[in-house]
Order: structure tokens, then sequence, then C-alpha cells
């Protein structure tokens, strides 16, 4: 018989990694403030105490989510060349994606909660574009204007597309070489920048 578990002390981040552990292992639709309390071994009533639904746990979760890649992409201090710039941002993207698929999964696979009633995670999710569409502007010849909102779409566009690709089974279904795999993803890169006008 399994033992009791202990109280936790922080029982708001107790429930908000439980909420993760679940979808983690069971997915999204198993996702309930009482499946928390049941894992966690406290009332039915107890995760209330912190969030007033199913939808503000899960809001909380891909809040964290969205913070957690912002500072993904924004670990290299900027440098002198803005072009090398955007591709290292890039290629976080991808590795982000590679190394937390649940977090990425939340964030772009996922039907969300409704934004208006969750500005925290509203606001975390802006500071991600924002960051891509700050580095677009240091491009030469960029103004701040709907033109880069565009080419960050552009580039986020891309990076998501292949991304998901490099998640899926489409490779091997393809059965592309090693060698294919491996151009592929500078390919791209060098693609996207051309698309930017850059050399």
């Amino acid at each position: 018989m399994a033992k009791p578990r202990k109280r936790p002390e922080d029982l708001r981040e107790a429930c908000v990694e439980e909420a993760l552990a679940i979808i983690g292992e069971k997915g999204l639709e198993a996702l309930s403030l009482r499946e928390v309390a049941r894992r966690l071994q406290v009332s039915h009533q107890a995760p209330y105490k912190h969030f007033a639904s199913r939808d503000h746990i899960l809001a909380e979760v891909v809040r964290r989510a969205f913070a957690s890649f912002a500072q993904y992409l924004d670990r290299k201090r900027p440098t002198d060349d803005a072009d090398a710039d955007l591709s290292a941002m890039g290629l976080a993207y991808l590795e982000y994606a590679r190394k937390h698929p649940l977090h990425y999964k939340l964030m772009f696979e996922t039907t969300l909660p409704e934004p208006d009633q969750h500005p925290e995670m509203l606001t975390e999710a802006r500071h991600s574009f924002a960051l891509l569409h700050e580095a677009v502007l240091r491009l030469p010849g960029r103004k701040r204007d709907q033109a880069a909102e565009m080419d960050a779409m552009y580039v986020w566009s891309a990076m998501h597309g292949l991304a998901s690709i490099l998640r899926s089974d489409a490779l091997g279904t393809l059965k592309m070489s090693r060698e294919q795999v491996a151009a592929m993803v500078p390919e791209v890169m060098k693609r996207v920048g051309l698309g930017l006008g850059q050399g």
C-alpha cells in the first residue's frame, strides 16, 4: 500500500508542477483540478484556493512555458552582426522545440485558455514574439513598421514549420538520408536569410 504523501509546503507550486506532469503523462484532456488534488493527496477543494478553474492552472503552466522559451531565445547577448544574431535565435528556437517538446506543444499546438482572461500568459507570449521582432529590426534598413512585423512573422512561420517537421515522423516516412536531414536546417536558415534580403 502506498504511503500517504506529505502535504506540499507550497501548494500552489505543487499544483502547477503536478498539472504539467499530468499533461505530459496523460495528455491535456486528463487535466483537472480534481485530478491534481487526487495526485497530491489533498482535498478536492485545496487547489481552488490558488486557481479558480482548470483554465487558470493551464494558463499558468503555459505562461511558464513562454517565459522559459523567451529566456532561451534571449540567452545570447546581441553582437554587431544582426544577421548572425537572428540566425542564432532561429537555431535556439529549433533547439528549444527539440529539448522541451511538451512546453513547445503547449505553446504552439494546443488550444489555449482565452488570452483576455489570462493577461499574464498573454504578456509572456507577446514578449517571446517581441524578442524576434526586435532582432529583425536590427537588420539593415528596417523600420518599426508593419513590414518589420511581417518579416518577424515570416521568420516565425519558417522556424515553426521546420521545428514541426523535425519533431514529426515525416522525414522517416520520406526516407530522407542522414545527409539530407543534416543539410536541411542550414539550407532553410540560408533561404530565410535570402527571403529577408540578407546575403
